[in-house]
Order: C-alpha cells, then structure tokens, then sequence
C-alpha cells in the first residue's frame, strides 16, 4: 500500500493517485482518524472529504431502493438522486485529477488503483451473480457489470487528461463529444455510452479551480442550494417523475435505444447536463467544509461503492424486496436509512483493514524499478 497523500485547502493540485469513490474519487485514501500532519505534508481539506461520504451515502440509499420504485416516492427520489449523485463524484475526480501525466509513479498507480481492483470486482460480481443469482458463469472484462463502470469509465478518462488540458475550450469540446455520443450506436464494450456521454463532468473537474470551491461555501450560497434542492426535488416529483424515463439518468444508452430522434436527445443531454451541474452546486454549498465525525470515513468512498452491491444484489437474489410493507412510504424511508448505515460501515476501519488487498493492492513486485532519461 502507498502512503496516502494529502488535499491541501492552499494548494489543490496536489498529484493525484487513488479514486477514492463512487467511486469514487481521485485522490488517496485518507486516515480513518484525524492525525497531525507529519512535516512536508499539506493538510487534508476536510470539505471534500466531506463531499464525497455525503455522495456515497447517496450513492448506496438510491440503489437501495432501486426495486421500491413503483411507489411514487422511491421513484422520485431514485430519479432526484441520480441527477446528480454521480456527478458529484466525477467532478471532484476530475478536479483532483489536474496533474495527472504518465510521468514517475502515476501511470502505475493508475493500474494498481483502478485496473487492478477493476478486474477484482468485475470477476468477484460475475461470479457473485452466477453463484447466488443463478445465472449462466460469464466473465467480460471488456464489458463491466454493475458497478464497475465507474472504474472503467475512470481509467478512460484518467488517460485522456493530458488531451483536454492542450484543447482551447474543452468543457465545450466534452459536450460536444457527448451529444455526438448520443446520436450514435456505441457498443457496450468499454462502457463507451457513459465515458462519452459523462465526459463533461470530468472535464469540467479538470477545469475548476479552489476559489470556484470557495464560492460555494458562502452563507448566502448555502441557503440559495438548499432552495434549489428543494425546487429540483418538486420539479422532479411533479413534473419529471411522470414524464421522464429513467433511462436518461443511467448516461448509458443513445438516443435510437431511448426511443427519440437527434435533436429531441441532444436537448434532453444539454438539459440533464445542465440540471446536474446546478444540483451538483447545490449539494456542494451544503456540504461542511469543517472537520466533522464523517470527515475521515469520506478518505474510503471506494470500499463503501464496491461493496454495497453484494448487499443490495442478494436482497434482489433473495427475493426480499417483495415484502409488502418495503413497498409503502414507510418502508422506502426505512430502506434507504439502512442503505446510508451500510455506507457508513463500510467506510470503517475495520473493513478497509479486511478488504484492503482488494482495493489498496501493494503491487510493487508488479513493476520494473523506475527508470530515469539519461544525462546527455
């Protein structure tokens, strides 16, 4: 395992190297506990780690509620939730994600980091789905199943760093790439749909700075964030929530699979963008940029977004969501408060000590020693 480095709330471009998701986001792991800051080693900026275990509880209660959604509440919130939640974790990836290059150790954290939990879960969820979900066995690592998107996803936008930070105007660019994305039949390999149509966000990240950050954190903001969360909430109970299909919120199928033609897609792209960005924005402003009790638990994001699928699967493998009373008001809000207690769990200690040859792999003995240019 490499030390974890640090956020800095000075200075923001620190290197980059493990995603601490949804995974899920860019920067190492942090300490489970507050700890005095060894000499050389900038301070943690509390409010992103703050930002991402907020996420993740997002994250784990939307998908478990995803089988509850025939009651109008699960599905409004499912649908509210996932606006935003992974656009969250893609932008903040994308701002801790400025320095990266292919340069020293970077491009081999990039494969510890991300390739090799990859091929972990993607072989310990298809072998999962087979075992308890009675499927047919099947391995493609080529195409990832579940959750394991993000990580794909990741590594393809990790690569193509250097690319937009040589391009004049790449946020305009990533759109571009995206409503392109939408017009055409994308294979399912590589999980091409999202890391096109999802680009934007991370380019976005790439080009944010620590004062856009610290404009959120303004008192006035807070409370302009809290309305629109609220508006976005009734805009998508009353209005999105019966004419929306949320097909559109999984960033993972064309225009032709959702059934409109270019343009009627390329606006609903342009206007899920835009509603993201805002609610993005929103949830920032509320997030505590102190020290808090969850600030340390935001360090593991990545344990509690792969994990919490093994939970959330054998309820579906088991038939237990077919209890009458989860599928009442009552039981939704029970079912996503247990969802946001095993995302914290999972962010603990103790199961990154367990599960950390996973997720944290020492794979030094992988790699040939660095080597350096010569001199002339």
């Amino acid at each position: 395992m490499t030390s974890p480095t640090t956020h800095s709330a000075a200075s923001p471009q620190s290197p980059v190297t493990t995603p601490d998701l949804p995974v899920v986001t860019a920067e190492p792991l942090a300490p489970a506990r507050a700890e005095s800051p060894a000499p050389g080693r900038r301070r943690r900026d509390p409010f992103f780690d703050n930002a991402k275990f907020l996420a993740i509880v997002l994250v784990v209660a939307g998908h478990s509620i995803v089988d509850l959604r025939d009651v109008r509440l699960a599905h409004a919130l499912y649908l509210f939730v996932y606006t935003f939640h992974m656009p969250v974790f893609i932008v903040i990836t994308g701002y801790f994600s400025r320095n990266f290059t292919f340069s020293g150790g970077k491009a081999r954290k990039l494969i510890t980091n991300l390739g090799v939990p990859y091929v972990v879960f993607e072989t310990a969820y298809s072998t999962y789905h087979w075992a308890v979900g009675s499927s047919d066995f099947e391995i493609s690592l080529l195409d990832p199943y579940y959750l394991t998107w993000f990580l794909m996803a990741l590594f393809m936008w990790r690569l193509s760093t250097p690319v937009w930070q040589q391009i004049r105007w790449p946020v305009a660019v990533a759109v571009g790439v995206s409503l392109l994305a939408g017009m055409s039949d994308l294979p399912d390999d590589l999980e091409m749909n999202r890391v096109f149509g999802l680009v934007p966000f991370y380019v976005l990240g790439l080009m944010l700075k620590q004062e856009h950050f610290d404009l959120l954190k303004r008192p006035k903001a807070r409370v302009l964030g809290a309305l629109t969360l609220l508006a976005g909430f009734a805009f998508t109970l009353f209005v999105a929530d019966r004419h929306m299909a949320t097909e559109w919120v999984y960033w993972r199928s064309g225009n032709a699979a959702l059934h409109v033609g270019n343009l009627t897609g390329s606006a609903m792209r342009l206007a899920l963008m835009t509603a993201a960005i805002v609610l993005v924005a929103a949830f920032l402003t509320l997030v505590p940029g102190r020290q808090t009790w969850f600030t340390g638990l935001g360090g593991a994001t990545l344990y509690a977004y792969l994990l919490h699928g093994f939970f959330t699967k054998l309820m579906e493998y088991m038939g237990w969501y077919d209890a009458a009373f989860l599928h009442t008001i009552p039981g939704v809000l029970g079912t996503a408060a247990t969802g946001a207690v095993l995302a914290t769990l999972l962010c603990t200690p103790p199961v990154r000590t367990v599960m950390h040859w996973a997720l944290e792999p020492d794979m030094s003995w992988a790699f040939v020693p660095l080597r350096r240019p010569r001199k002339a």
